[in-house]
């Protein structure tokens, strides 16, 4: 019988393993933008034969295309330096794979150590919570040990059927003996486990179908112990003296192979059995985990139930009522990693912006842009509906749906209108959080504003009062220890003007002169100062009047803080590189010579990035069913672009875009763009999209019955006045004639080439004949669909048809690949003809009639080289004219340019059409009498 038992060849299996896995990480790659599982491997210390294991998992990842880094540490390290180390690794995305080559030297706690490593990377499979989790019924680790893995898969490779068999196992360490027991049990077999101090193990050795040999005692059990036909897995490596071998010894097995392969039908030899298996499984665990990492780490979304009543509470009662998510959750929801963003408190996250590059080979979800008719002064739920939508595409349809909108400014929410948190059933909670300071983000763009408004005021100070040029120029580069200095601000500025020196005392008298002297025109100011407060009395002021000031004073003002336009350049940055370059190009005043005085050129523009670093990050919130929500930047939706961040968006289709790993259906992503569809949308296509090179599917148009009665003729609506009863009574004559307005804004949106999906909000008071009047003059004017919703009271459920006709057009827009959009001008296009081009196509206007201040900038920025920026139109929302009294679609007027400024930082210029303000003032009842606070309970009152 001599020979008969079949080897086991783990070396062999192990290198068809590789091949394998060389080939899945090929295609893994290719269909994923160069992504490779990666492999990280800390060595503490010196020892040889450490550096041998490492070395052996460093060839084997190196065959199977992986990436291997080897981080090697002192032997002298802390234990908290080393969990540190651990902690990094464990925090950056490329690593998949994190392992501690043990032993390590005294002193260090290997336990706390290994138990320090995410479990979600702990390939070595010996984390106690994957251990934890083989050990019971029902529940499979995040990853077997590599070992016990190996063990299983060559009884596998062996045609072994476990089912029902006697398995003895001889070891019980927690590297091989206790997980294999586990391992042999999940597949049915019946274990028995043995160790140093089991009787009658001979006989026990001798019952077992399947022997997994793990003691460590060198040719311990004999072949005379053995039941024919045994399978045996011997996973002991022990040395034993021989004088033949090189190295003086020889390697052999807990079972002594002479005998044992003469019982046995199968059996693994040492070395050549288990050993090379071992690493092998280390380098599939470790793409298995790449594998996650591309699909996402997402827990099963739980939506949130809705209380539905009648009727309808308020919104604060309603969103006091809801019982929210733990922020933490939403973000486990999305697939986010705990490095990947920060607790505020517990209903509100910030997101860092690394996930952009974790998710970069994921293709982007679908992208909606809610925008609406020309409102009433009381507005007509752009963000209600925004907000239904995704409760509807989120707990209907069981879609991943965000919705990203603007942060609201504090000014209208305590004045007239109100907060922006949606209503009814289809808002972001908590609303009390959301309409006040949220996670600061508006505070820090008043602090950068009114930072460099102090710098300018200071400079034009310190420059009149300084005449000496040469004092000057010491003042801004002094000596520190006797050296002179540039700062890289500074240096800057000297490649702006032509100076090629980085050494201080080099430059010449004159050279020093026009560097350290801005000479800022005072007339040509533009930056003013910014609080989030409505106050009109803070419209006009004189600043300098105090003594220290020696009579230096300029009149000025203050702006509401969303009109600032470091909120602008925070809308529109795509990462901390580019907001650092726009807020430095921030332009605030020319010079006498003409020529424009810029955030870097006062030296400000890192500093004021410094008080932005923060802010860059959107906020992730939740709505009242448990749907994610980015919060991000609320720049004035006149004067400014009126839309959320560009990185919140692109964070937002990546968490709900598809890969080839996954195979999902992509989510949607709906954004919001401020009042009707010729402001708000024309500045999304044109001025948003052209920066972040992103594609719309679809547009929402939100119109209502109330809205097209008024520009059907209807009395005038005033917010803070009670609404006339023409707006309560069934009157489809008036909406027959103010769906003029709607179809211009179809129209208007269909000049982009985007499908339409028209959504009538409806109100109480609405008849079925009102709205099917609007169904009828939306497809008409060519929307791809039209529906009623009723999200305000009922929530998600309300806007299924919404939902359903937004996932149609969106479809039909994939299918095409975005061929059909298009820009409604080009960027080489003249600054008037660019106008001239929105106001035609956009309001309808015969033309447009410059002011000679207009056509003097027209002028000084054609100079100055911001010629090809794109144009924010800054007028009237209340009307598709310049003029807020002509309702419905006023056709034969002029729009006339007042004025154009620059927002060169955020990238764009803006025409001033007729008086805007840009800080409002408070109404006789403002909204802030309703708002109280319960001191007992903590609870806001009043907010809506």
């Amino acid at each position: 019988m001599t020979g008969q038992a079949k080897i086991i060849d783990g070396k062999a299996l192990a290198d068809s393993i590789r091949e394998n896995l060389r080939k899945e990480v090929s295609i893994m790659s290719e269909n994923n933008g160069g992504f490779v599982p990666h492999l990280a491997i800390i060595q503490v210390g010196e020892r040889e034969d450490s550096s041998v294991y490492v070395r052996m998992k460093q060839l084997a990842a190196a065959k199977a295309g992986m990436k291997f880094s080897h981080h090697k540490l002192p032997s002298t390290i802390s234990q908290s330096e080393l969990v540190s180390a651990v902690n990094a690794l464990n925090d950056d995305f490329t690593v998949h794979g994190i392992l501690v080559q043990l032993p390590l030297p005294d002193g260090l706690d290997e336990k706390a150590v290994t138990e320090a490593i995410d479990y979600k990377k702990d390939v070595d499979g010996f984390h106690s919570l994957n251990i934890g989790l083989l050990a019971k019924r029902d529940h499979e680790p995040h990853f077997e040990p590599c070992t016990p893995k190996g063990c299983l898969e060559l009884l596998k490779h062996a045609g072994v059927d476990l089912n029902g068999k006697k398995a003895v196992v001889v070891g019980r360490s927690n590297i091989v003996g206790m997980p294999v027991s586990h391992m042999l049990q999940a597949e049915n077999a019946t274990v028995t486990v043995c160790h140093s101090r089991t009787q009658n193990l001979q006989e026990i050795v001798g019952t077992a179908d399947v022997l997994v040999a793990a003691i460590g005692k060198a040719n311990l059990i004999k072949g005379s112990w053995l039941k024919p036909g045994v399978v045996v897995i011997d996973v002991g490596t022990n040395a034993v003296p021989d004088a033949t071998k090189k190295a003086g010894v020889r390697w052999v097995g807990d079972v002594e192979f002479e005998t044992a392969s003469l019982v046995a039908s199968a059996i693994t030899p040492v070395p050549g059995g288990v050993g090379p298996m071992t690493v092998a499984m280390l380098m599939h665990n470790t793409v298995l985990s790449a594998q996650r990492s591309l699909k996402g780490y997402k827990r099963p979304t739980e939506y949130l139930k809705l209380n539905l009543q009648t009727p309808v509470p308020s919104d604060i009662d309603i969103a006091m009522s809801q019982t929210l998510k733990p922020v933490k959750i939403v973000a486990e929801e999305l697939g986010l990693l705990p490095a990947e963003y920060e607790l505020y408190g517990p209903s509100k996250a910030k997101v860092g912006l690394s996930v952009l590059d974790r998710l970069k080979h994921r293709k982007d979800g679908n992208y909606v842009v809610i925008t609406g008719i020309t409102p009433t002064p009381l507005g007509e739920g752009k963000s209600t509906t925004c907000i239904g939508l995704v409760q509807s595409l989120g707990a209907e349809f069981k879609k991943t749906a965000f919705a990203c909108v603007r942060q609201p400014s504090q000014g209208p929410t305590f004045g007239i209108k109100g907060g922006a948190a949606g209503g009814g059933y289809s808002q972001v909670i908590p609303m009390d959080e959301f309409n006040l300071h949220l996670t600061g983000d508006i505070h820090a763009v008043t602090a950068a504003n009114n930072l460099l408004a102090a710098a300018i005021d200071a400079r034009m100070f310190h420059e009149s009062t300084t005449l000496n040029d040469e004092t000057l120029f010491g003042r801004l580069v002094p000596a520190k220890k006797g050296v002179k200095k540039f700062s890289d601000v500074m240096l800057k500025r000297l490649a702006k003007l032509g100076i090629g020196k980085t050494d201080p005392d080099s430059l010449t008298l004159d050279e020093k002169k026009r560097f350290a002297r801005l000479d800022i025109d005072p007339e040509t100011i533009t930056w003013q100062r910014v609080m989030d407060t409505n106050d009109r009395f803070l419209r006009k002021i004189m600043v300098g009047m105090g003594p220290q000031e020696k009579g230096y004073t300029r009149e000025t003002g203050f702006d509401i803080a969303v009109a600032s336009e470091v909120m602008a350049v925070l809308a529109l940055t795509t990462d901390l590189k580019d907001m650092r370059e726009r807020l430095g190009n921030m332009v605030v005043a020319s010079n006498r010579a003409g020529e424009p005085v810029t955030a870097d050129d006062i030296g400000i523009g890192g500093a004021l990035t410094v008080l932005m670093k923060d802010a860059i990050k959107p906020n992730l919130m939740q709505t009242l069913e448990g749907t994610p929500v980015f919060v991000h930047a609320g720049p004035f939706a006149n004067i400014a672009h009126g839309n959320s961040s560009i990185i919140a968006d692109r964070i937002a289709l990546k968490l709900a875009g598809s890969s080839v790993v996954d195979g999902d259906d992509a989510g949607y992503v709906v954004t919001e763009a401020g009042f009707g569809a010729d402001i708000g949308m024309e500045k999304f296509f044109d001025i948003k999209c052209r920066t972040s090179g992103l594609v719309p599917d679809a547009v929402v148009l939100v119109a209502t019955v109330k809205a097209l009665k008024m520009h059907g003729g209807g009395p005038e609506v005033i917010a803070g006045k009670p609404i006339s009863d023409v707006y309560s009574q069934e009157n489809v004559e008036l909406v027959e004639k103010g769906c003029a307005n709607l179809a211009k804004h179809v129209q208007n949106a269909r000049k982009f080439g985007i499908r339409v999906v028209v959504a009538v909000n409806k109100f109480s008071s609405d008849t079925p004949a009102e709205t099917d009047t609007v169904l009828k003059a939306a497809l008409a004017a060519g929307a791809s669909a039209a529906v009623v919703t009723d999200h305000w009271a009922l929530g998600g459920k309300g806007a299924v048809d919404l939902a359903k006709a937004v996932m149609q057009a969106c479809e039909e827009s994939k299918s095409e690949g975005g061929a059909n959009f298009k820009f409604l001008y080009d960027l080489k296009t003249p600054i008037v003809q660019k106008i001239e081009t929105i106001a035609r196509e956009m309001y309808g206007a015969d033309g447009i009639e410059l002011s000679e201040a207009a056509k003097k900038k027209v002028e000084v920025y054609t100079a100055q080289g911001f010629g090809d920026l794109p144009i924010c139109m800054a007028k009237t929302h209340l009307s598709l004219s310049h003029d807020p009294k002509l309702k419905g679609v006023p056709t034969g007027f002029t729009v006339p340019v007042r004025d154009i400024r620059a927002s060169v930082g955020a990238g764009f210029l803006y025409p001033l059409l007729g008086e805007m303000q840009t800080m409002p003032g408070l109404p006789t009842r403002p909204c802030f009498y309703d708002v109280d606070l319960d001191p007992e309970t903590g609870r806001v009152s009043g907010l809506f």
